[in-house]
Order: C-alpha cells, then sequence, then structure tokens
C-alpha cells in the first residue's frame, strides 16, 4: 500500500483486546508519524479493534494502517513485507505468556518489538536469541527510543532474520516441541 512505501513497516497482527493493550503502539504511530522511516500495519479484530482504527482515522495518521482481518495463508506474504513485529501483553499481568503470533513472526524471520509485562520468559528468550528487543514500561517515549535502538540493530545485522527462523526451529517447530515432551518423560 503506497502510505507504506519505502518504510520500515512495524506489523501488529492478532487479537486486539484488554490483555494486549496495543493502543500504545497506535501512540508510538502517532510520535512517529513526521519520520519517514517508519510505518505501522495494524490487523486484527478484539474488544479494542474499532478504537484502534477509530485513533487511526481521528489522528489521519500517514504512516498507519488498519484492515480488520486477513485470510490466515496471507499472513507469511504479509509479513515478508514487513520488517518488525510488534507484540503486546499488557504490563500488568502476572504470568508468563508466549503468544502464537511471536511465533509467526519469528517463522517468517520478522524481528519483535514485544511490549510485555516484567519479568516475563520472552525478555529473556529475545535476548538470549538477539531476536528482537523488549519493553516493560507505558512511556511511548521509551518505546519509541526502543523501536529505534531495534531499528539499528535490524540495519546493521543481517543475520537477524535466519536467527529469528532458527530460533522458530529450535523452540517452536513440531520436531523440536515432540523434542521437548519426550525429554520431559
Amino acid at each position: 500500500h503506497l502510505a507504506l512505501n519505502n518504510r520500515v513497516v512495524a506489523v501488529y497482527a492478532g487479537n486486539m483486546g484488554v490483555a494486549q493493550n496495543a493502543e500504545i503502539f497506535v501512540h508510538l504511530a502517532m510520535l512517529l508519524r513526521e519520520d519517514p522511516r517508519f510505518g505501522f500495519l495494524f490487523i486484527g479484530r478484539g474488544s479494542s479493534a474499532d478504537s484502534i482504527r477509530q485513533l487511526i482515522a481521528k489522528e489521519q495518521l500517514n504512516n498507519a494502517l488498519f484492515f480488520d482481518e486477513v485470510d490466515p495463508e496471507e499472513i507469511p506474504s504479509i509479513y515478508a513485507q514487513c520488517n518488525i513485529g510488534l507484540l503486546a501483553l499488557d504490563p500488568r499481568h502476572k504470568s508468563h505468556n508466549i503468544p502464537g503470533k511471536f511465533v509467526s513472526y519469528l517463522s517468517c524471520g520478522l524481528p519483535v518489538l514485544a511490549r510485555v509485562n516484567p519479568n516475563n520468559d520472552l525478555i529473556s528468550l529475545i535476548e538470549q536469541e538477539s531476536v528482537g528487543v523488549s519493553y516493560c514500561g507505558d512511556s511511548v517515549e521509551e518505546l519509541r527510543n526502543t523501536l529505534l535502538g531495534l531499528y539499528e540493530q535490524v540495519k546493521n545485522d543481517q543475520g537477524m532474520p535466519v536467527r529469528c527462523q532458527q530460533t522458530f526451529r529450535n523452540y517452536f517447530s513440531s520436531t523440536a516441541v515432540a523434542q521437548q515432551i519426550v525429554n520431559a518423560l
């Protein structure tokens, strides 16, 4: 789509509900509206989807697009046109959670910007495997700085997409999961 041409595209795909609090990424798009380097793509449904769509329209964001849903078979080709996968878990969560979208981003070679709750297992996994960055706060300015840091990493580390796919294979592929089950027995 023309609005995102020649930009680093950060995609948020999946449920948009209270548990995710994905609105922070719309506020990030608002903060970066004058920065021609970044575009944001939101795909999904959920209790917050309407407010996200309306906020994008109200703010007339020329760096953000919203789609209700797409055919799941189209997701890999959409991800192939993106550069960063956005992941949101409300920081008030107390439990660990590895969302399906994290796994799908990795399988398509997308480095992740994860806004998660403190002490979430994803933080150490992302750090250990060098497949993105995580952030645990509520500050849109700090989230922007985190995104800018990831942007520099992605630009300077050509191996990141391959590492993402390798991390998917090592931890989340059916072969890896079967081996984990066998090891547990």
